[in-house]
């Protein structure tokens, strides 16, 4: 007993050390999930619940860190930060600001369990923005550069037996003064641009897997032909090993089939669950990687059936279409930033709540805009049943921008190795979020900022993923290419371009602005295209742009989004406060008239 009890004294004695050397940073409002933090146990979920294994180890917490000249060795720490939050944000402890010319350095240490021997380590970082510089044990063993996409090392050579591990990670970001996807950060924020994200923003995590093992799983529907084609990536494999996958409807197997490695499995079965947002039914999937009749890996999965594209009505108007059924998708803008962790929601339930009052308002699409999420994002997604058009966050700049008209003038020219940066990560981002059914469309260019051989693009996109539609440009310059012809008009819904070849949508309107004391990023800039001063003025604009829309639909809009779900740093036109404590409108008010435009199709 003495001893239990001392063990339980020196945990509490570590734990209380842990919070006492980490607090949020500065005096910026802040979300309620903040004060919940635990350090010792951050985003303590599993990362990738669409390819999941049992074993795993989170590396989330308190790492050593220290901002120096990026010619410069690494020097002492500084202090800690908390991983998985940027530099620059509250949540890390450290709120600093990086620079082109700085680079920030993070270690810390570890040690692999002992029921891992003979075993595999694979070391994940989910997201680091920009480029990161990898050690383990002063062993450098490899690199990445790219702020949205997931990379990872296989460590095993490099570790110590039984020993303590040390990891390095030096990372530089040059947000807007480098070509490189960003999104909305700037290095002076203001208007409708925010804070720098650097560093590590999402989980870094370890996972021992078998010396041969799946990778990477593409899970692809097709209900036309009730068809399910899976393709799994296997490092290490041998002539002769194939993977099985094996579908699951509340435990029972409805279906499965077999591939050699490099092979899709095809499968086929008859009465098929399909998804939508008003039923959003979920296969379970279990995918075992055989040889010699044995089982050598294995991982959970899931996926579902559905099927999104677009047909003429018989008024000639091209509308989508749901698993072969019209279907008006209507939904927010969604830029997914916290006040307190920037890029990286505080916990899992808070990255959850947004998707949840996007549901509860009415809504059935959520555009993700000009940024990528974490995987457990797109698995609520899938899980509560919303549509997702996924954006490729911006990057370079705009050069000539025409709205309202097909684009005339010369496709703006980028670097080529700015063009290399953009295509690497575009492909990476798809790769990555492929066996996604939540996500719908592809989103590769908005409002012409970094747009550049937009045909080529768009081509090259409908091609990689031709299960999906493509908007080729939100708001941007428009070209006759892609599902879609999408314009912005703030703040009211207005049709000044139609398409009769493909589906006419109003990728971004509203914005309509209510600044609330006690709830405000700035107390002297805040910023909406309109403003008003209670929810019920602000309410009854919404509805009366809400009842603008639906006399626009029959003449032609196939789908809409309004603009947006929170207030974000200097803009107050979010339906709830940037700290997510107040929606600002009648909810029932909205939620009744966004029901109509969801069902003015009949869906």
């Amino acid at each position: 007993m003495k001893i239990k009890t001392s063990l339980l004294t020196l945990f509490l004695c570590l734990s209380t050390a842990s919070f006492a050397q980490w607090q949020p940073a500065g005096d910026k409002i802040k979300t309620d999930w903040a004060t919940q933090i635990d350090p010792n146990s951050v985003l303590s979920e599993y990362p990738r619940p669409i390819m999941e294994r049992s074993e795993w180890m989170n590396l989330n917490g308190l790492w050593d860190y220290s901002i120096v000249p990026v010619e410069a060795a690494k020097p002492a720490a500084d202090g800690q930060i908390l991983v998985p939050f940027a530099v620059e944000s509250s949540l890390s402890g450290v709120m600093k600001t990086l620079g082109d010319e700085n680079a920030l350095w993070y270690e810390r240490t570890f040690k692999v369990p002992s029921k891992w021997k003979g075993q595999q380590v694979l070391l994940h970082f989910d997201a680091v923005d920009w480029q990161a510089e990898v050690w383990l044990n002063d062993i450098k063993i490899g690199e990445h550069r790219g702020g949205y996409t997931g990379f990872s090392f296989d460590i095993t050579p490099y570790l110590t037996s039984g020993a303590t591990e040390k990891l390095t990670v030096k990372v530089w970001d040059p947000t807007d003064k480098g070509p490189q996807p960003r999104g909305k950060q700037v290095s002076n924020p203001g208007g409708i641009w925010y804070t720098p994200v650097s560093g590590i923003w999402q989980t870094v995590w370890l996972e021992p897997v078998p010396k041969t093992h799946i990778n990477h799983l593409k899970n692809i529907p097709d209900i036309d032909n009730k068809k399910l084609s899976v393709t799994a990536q296997v490092e290490g494999s041998q002539f002769g090993d194939y993977v099985q996958v094996k579908v699951k409807d509340a435990g029972q197997v409805v279906a499965q089939g077999k591939a050699a490695i490099g092979q899709t499995a095809e499968i086929y079965w008859n009465d098929m669950k399909l998804w939508s947002p008003e039923n959003p039914f979920l296969y379970d999937m279990e995918v075992e990687l055989i040889r010699n009749g044995k089982a050598i890996d294995q991982v959970k999965s899931y996926t579902a059936m559905r099927k999104m594209s677009t047909k003429r009505d018989e008024n000639g108007v091209f509308r989508f279409q749901l698993n072969n059924e019209d279907y008006f998708p209507f939904g927010l803008l969604d830029q997914g930033w916290w006040p307190d962790g920037l890029y990286t929601a505080p916990s899992d339930e808070a990255l959850k709540y947004d998707i949840e009052m996007t549901k509860k308002m009415g809504y059935n699409l959520i555009r993700k805009h000009v940024k990528v999420e974490p995987a457990r994002w797109y698995t609520h997604c899938d899980q509560l049943g919303i549509l997702v058009w996924q954006d490729m966050p911006n990057g370079d700049d705009c050069r000539e921008w025409q709205m309202y008209q097909y684009y005339d003038g010369v496709d703006p020219k980028r670097t080529e190795a700015s063009e290399d940066i953009f295509k690497t990560e575009w492909k990476g981002i798809i790769d990555d979020l492929i066996s996604y059914p939540s996500i719908v469309t592809w989103v590769p260019f908005n409002e012409c900022w970094g747009q550049f051989k937009t045909e080529e693009i768009v081509k090259w996109t409908k091609e990689y993923d031709p299960s999906r539609l493509v908007n080729p440009a939100s708001g941007g310059n428009h070209f006759a290419v892609g599902d879609m012809l999408d314009i912005h008009h703030y703040p009211n819904p207005a049709m000044d371009m139609y398409d009769g070849n493909r589906a006419t949508v109003l990728g971004e309107y509203g914005g309509i602005g209510l600044p609330l004391e006690g709830h405000l990023w700035f107390t002297d800039r805040n910023w909406g295209y309109v403003q008003f001063k209670n929810s019920e003025e602000t309410t009854d604009e919404y509805v009366k742009y809400a009842n603008q829309l639906l006399e626009l639909i029959p003449k032609g809009f196939s789908a809409a989004i309004y603009t947006q779900t929170t207030d974000l740093e200097g803009e107050i036109n979010g339906l709830m406060t940037y700290d997510r404590k107040v929606v600002k409108m009648d909810l029932d008010r909205i939620r009744e008239v966004n029901l109509k435009i969801c069902n003015s199709l009949g869906n």
